[in-house]
């Protein structure tokens, strides 16, 4: 067993899932990644069906696990821009794994998203 920050993991890859586990996390990430810095509007409009709560919530855990960093633009109106953090950018293999595995699984069957990728955000 491995413990780390006052939990408990059973492996590397446990510890790996804590940071980036569930749906919003990775595709933040991802869309840090692909996109750099980007405003919580930004990325709430390219994230359909995250709430409000549940964006914020993930967030603030990614800058806790200093996965991201969070600039304050301006106090009022309150503006901030998210970017990946130094352990946050050294996970882009496993974004572009995932990303690259999508576009495959989704050409096999019959998307073209590469082709087609201006109807998406």
């Amino acid at each position: 067993m491995i413990t780390l920050n006052d939990k408990t993991y059973t492996c590397p890859v446990d510890v790996t899932l804590g940071f980036i586990g569930g749906k919003w996390k990775l595709l933040i990430l991802a869309h840090l990644h692909q996109f750099g810095q980007r405003s919580y509007v930004q990325l709430r409009e390219n994230l359909p069906g995250v709430s409000e709560k549940m964006l914020s919530q993930q967030l603030k855990e990614l800058e806790q696990d200093f996965l991201i960093t969070k600039n304050i633009l301006s106090k009022k109106p309150y503006r901030v821009e998210y970017a990946l953090s130094e352990d946050g950018k050294s996970l882009a293999p496993l974004y572009e794994f995932v990303s690259d595995w999508g576009i495959r699984y989704l050409k096999k069957h019959g998307i073209d998203y590469i082709k087609d990728q201006h109807l998406y955000k």
